[in-house]
């Protein structure tokens, strides 16, 4: 299962890496386009969505490398039982409001696609199509979150440390 999941967490992260990839390929579209005197269509809008999209595939697996912003400075300061009670409060907390984010976005992207939404730009794309990636990427943090939860309430949580990114400043 703890090999399912990572592979789950790492391919999130490549599909975000993919929208990145198209996020940059549309900026270019667009300034290529007005050095060159063509227009495409849709550009600014697809940005968007490529945007949203590396956003939300790449929750879990910030989640799961410790890069969310966490609130240490408090944590550290408690006492080790009262620091588990915390973490797992705030776990359950984070559940909780994942699975309502994953559920909202999910009704969102059914709706969408039930009452044939589409953009309001020129390019009128069916809003179901770029609002997939936020439902799957706030069901793949979902996910994440039950796992961390689980991990603490059984003591084998490996909480990561985000302090790679310091090194790199």
């Amino acid at each position: 299962m703890r090999k399912a999941l990572d592979t789950l967490y790492d391919a999130s992260a490549w599909i975000a890496a993919i929208f990145m990839i198209l996020l940059l390929i549309m900026v270019l579209l667009s300034i290529l386009g007005r050095q060159f005197g063509f227009h495409v269509r849709g550009t600014d809008a697809y940005a968007g969505y490529m945007m949203a999209g590396a956003g939300f595939f790449a929750l879990a697996h910030t989640l799961k490398r410790g890069e969310h912003i966490r609130v240490t400075l408090l944590l550290s300061a408690l006492k080790p039982p009262l620091r588990r009670q915390f973490e797992i409060f705030s776990l359950a907390a984070a559940v909780l409001l994942s699975g309502l984010l994953a559920w909202f976005s999910i009704q969102l992207a059914v709706q969408s696609y039930t009452i044939h939404d589409i953009s309001t730009g020129n390019d009128a794309t069916p809003l179901w199509i770029p609002q997939i990636a936020m439902a799957l990427g706030t069901t793949i943090l979902l996910i994440a979150f039950i796992d961390e939860f689980i991990g603490e309430m059984r003591g084998t949580r490996k909480v990561a440390s985000g302090d790679e990114s310091l090194r790199n400043e």
